[in-house]
């Protein structure tokens, strides 16, 4: 008797189950509006981007590497747009989605309890309560927001909490109306129309009013600046040629992407699925550690360094062969050895450990420390960093991944030992110094004169501080053949833009391309992923004529 009754109760328990999931799911969705709104409003976490960005900083670094490989992999076959855009609507939509399934479970767990319960209300604050002490790990290891720990743990107890109290009741309601109980108060159509119109008001409701709020915040600023042809300006070792000089050099195959890219188009490649927002009026760089004299700089204290402004090709250790997580600008700054010799960085100094306003952080050996190269960056293509790209500011390294080099910083640390770094702690290389890598961007029969025997060819090749001597392009199995290259570059730290006329004939054609570096030295062209060390092969692009 008891063995059969157990097994009625399971078998009762399942419609229950899927109810309550279904449930969970769909006031998810207005759950996830008033976070959002509440954002806008009290500057408490949106609690599923928050989730997402705490599991990204707690998963083992495999997992989290393998990941960033499939979504990269994902978006250029399918040929889903930009790589680093893209990427950030995948982790958001990823975000969205484990919320969504988070309140699946929320509601099947409560459905189970919910039938038998003497307290419906208290058995909802008790899931609510569950979710409030899970959060509170997340805010910890990020770091609470502006509206400090108080007024958001006040929040989230009040949002969590009628959340639970909300699906305990639509769920004891839903198994009368669904099942047509006579205790019912409403039907079945009554009670669907009340779940998807409730779900529907207060979800666009609040989105939409947050949205307005978040219009109402933004600054009216004029059309993006278009970028300045005349490079008259830049200094240091890495400075760039004269205009007259620049003006003399071939001209880039149709299709070649810009020599220098737009602030808008640059690749942002970061641990968030949201860029922090940094105060620039109340931000300050903190040096210290290993120095005489210990120093607090505001921004308009680093504008009053000597300005060094250079010409600058960062490419992501992520970047598959062919990729497009590699941008070029006109990087701003002050000398990060400068900074630190008015701080008096002590000679028994090993390392720079430095911290940012998102929990990154990373370590800059000596060698890059003492190179007149390595900037403490404010402005890019002339304008001050967007929030995107680091404001207030970021470093700099010459011949370094993008993985070495943080933005958001807040401090320095001088220290005497080898210091972690975040990726490097995740199992990426330690050096992350580029691989040569050469890209063919297009090759264009209808850029080409109508009387032309040629189609002109393009693309870029880049080795870092390295530069490139020579580009080399093959077409199908045949011999390989020099290519022209732009030069002189824009700078000795930025990529070289490759020209080939290609006596065509029709049909369909694999281009390949190879560059050299500087010293001679062959590109990789063992084709590897990349991950630890970045990728490296040959580029290939497929063309019918």
């Amino acid at each position: 008797m008891g063995e059969s009754t157990q097994v009625q109760m399971t078998e009762g328990n399942r419609p229950a189950i899927w109810t309550g999931a279904a449930l969970g799911a769909l006031t998810s969705l207005p759950v996830m509006g008033l976070s959002y709104l509440a954002e806008r409003l009290l500057q408490v976490p949106f609690v599923p981007f928050e989730v997402f960005d705490w599991l990204a900083r707690v998963l083992p670094g495999q997992i989290i590497t393998t990941t960033i490989d499939l979504m990269v992999a994902v978006i250029r076959a399918l040929q889903l747009g930009p790589t680093a855009s893209t990427a950030k609507l995948a982790e958001q939509g990823q975000a969205i989605g484990i919320f969504l399934v988070t309140g699946a479970v929320l509601g099947a767990v409560l459905a189970v309890y919910a039938r038998g319960s003497k307290s419906p209300v208290g058995l909802g604050l008790t899931g609510g309560a569950v979710l409030l002490l899970a959060m509170i790990p997340v805010e910890l290891t990020l770091g609470f927001p502006q509206a400090g720990p108080v007024t958001t743990l006040i929040w989230l107890a009040i949002l969590f909490g009628a959340w639970g109290v909300v699906l305990v009741w639509l769920t004891v309601r839903a198994r009368a109306a669904l099942l047509q109980e006579p205790e019912a108060s409403l039907s079945r159509r009554q009670f669907l129309y009340l779940v998807g119109g409730g779900t529907i008001v207060v979800t666009v409701g609040s989105a939409g009013l947050a949205s307005l709020l978040e219009t109402g915040e933004v600054e009216v600023q004029g059309p993006p600046a278009t970028l300045a042809p005349s490079l008259a300006g830049t200094t240091g070792p890495a400075s760039s040629p004269p205009d007259d000089v620049l003006a003399q050099r071939i001209a880039p195959a149709p299709g070649t992407r810009p020599e220098l890219t737009s602030n808008e188009d640059f690749y942002r490649i970061d641990i968030n699925t949201r860029p922090p927002e940094v105060d620039g009026a109340g931000w300050h760089l903190q040096v210290d550690g290993m120095v005489e004299q210990p120093l607090s700089l505001t921004v308009d204290d680093l504008r009053a360094f000597p300005a060094v402004s250079q010409v600058i090709t960062l490419e992501c250790i992520s970047n598959p062969v062919g990729g497009d997580l590699i941008s070029t600008s006109r990087w701003t700054g002050a000398r990060l050895s400068d900074v630190l010799q008015r701080a008096g960085m002590l000679p028994t100094a090993v390392e720079a450990y430095v911290t940012a306003a998102d929990g990154f952080y990373e370590s800059i050996a000596m060698s890059d420390i003492t190179d007149p190269r390595t900037l403490l960056v404010y402005d890019m293509n002339g304008e001050p960093l967007s929030s995107e790209h680091g404001f207030p500011l970021r470093v700099y390294i010459p011949n370094r991944h993008g993985m070495k080099q943080p933005k958001w910083i807040e401090r320095i640390e001088i220290i005497d030992r080898r210091g972690p770094g975040y990726w490097v702690d995740r199992g990426w290389d330690a050096e992350a110094i580029v691989h040569t890598t050469s890209v063919v961007d297009a090759a264009d029969k209808a850029e080409a004169e109508a009387s032309s025997p040629t189609v002109p060819v393009g693309g870029i090749a880049y080795a870092g501080a390295r530069e490139i001597s020579k580009v080399e392009v093959q077409i199908d199995d045949g011999p390989w053949v020099e290519a022209e290259l732009r030069v002189p570059t824009l700078s000795p730290l930025s990529w070289v833009q490759w020209r080939y006329d290609w006596p065509y004939t029709s049909g369909r054609h694999t281009i390949s391309v190879r560059a050299y570096d500087g010293k001679g030295d062959l590109q990789v062209v063992e084709r590897r992923p990349p991950s630890p060390s970045g990728a490296t092969g040959i580029d290939s692009l497929i063309v019918d004529l």
